[in-house]
């Protein structure tokens, strides 16, 4: 058991490895921090989705915005979109769960707005259609995803591709790059 537990050590900071060595990734990052500030600055809102884990981690940084990270700050307007689970399961029974999140993106987006859609696979319905009607709306995109991006990547304005085909690396990455993004924001918007 401790050589498996190693292995999986070594495994989730390979991928790190990876992403630090990818000035690509470096260069996108920063992209993605100055929109956030620009959303944030113009008086905009994030929103996050995801399901399972990804569900977890999209409040887990929403959380990140609106409560604080490093400093006492203002709250900064951040919400994941699955956590009335009234809404959810009504939308879900009258429309179908692929609609849920679509259908929050509708009520709460606006123009100019910011929606994070993380998936590992790139290819969750749910988050496929929450991505489209962003778009549709006149929200920015940024996707989370595995190594191939899916067909999340065709939807956002920006993807950050964690260079993985495996779930849980692929997750504890997306919570890395989500406290970068919300630190250096952070740091931005309150010097």
């Amino acid at each position: 058991m401790k050589e498996r537990i190693r292995q999986i050590m070594v495994e989730s900071i390979v991928v790190k490895e990876k992403m630090l060595a990818d000035p690509g990734m470096i260069g996108l990052l920063e992209k993605i921090v100055e929109l956030c500030v620009q959303v944030f600055e113009r008086g905009g809102k994030i929103l996050f989705c995801g399901n399972g884990g990804s569900a977890a981690d999209a409040q887990h940084l929403a959380a990140e915005f609106s409560g604080r990270f490093y400093k006492n700050r203002s709250a900064l307007f951040a919400e994941a979109l699955h956590v009335n689970s009234s809404f959810i399961t009504a939308v879900a029974n009258d429309f179908g769960y692929d609609s849920v999140f679509a259908r929050m993106v509708e009520a709460a987006g606006k123009p100019g707005d910011l929606l994070f859609a993380i998936s590992t696979s790139g290819n969750s319905p749910s988050i496929l259609n929450a991505a489209e009607k962003a778009k549709n709306i006149g929200l920015f995109v940024v996707g989370l995803t595995g190594q191939t991006g899916g067909k999340l990547s065709e939807k956002c304005d920006y993807t950050l591709k964690v260079p993985s085909n495996d779930t849980p690396r692929i997750q504890e990455s997306h919570i890395m790059l989500g406290h970068i993004i919300c630190e250096l924001t952070e740091a931005k918007l309150f010097p």
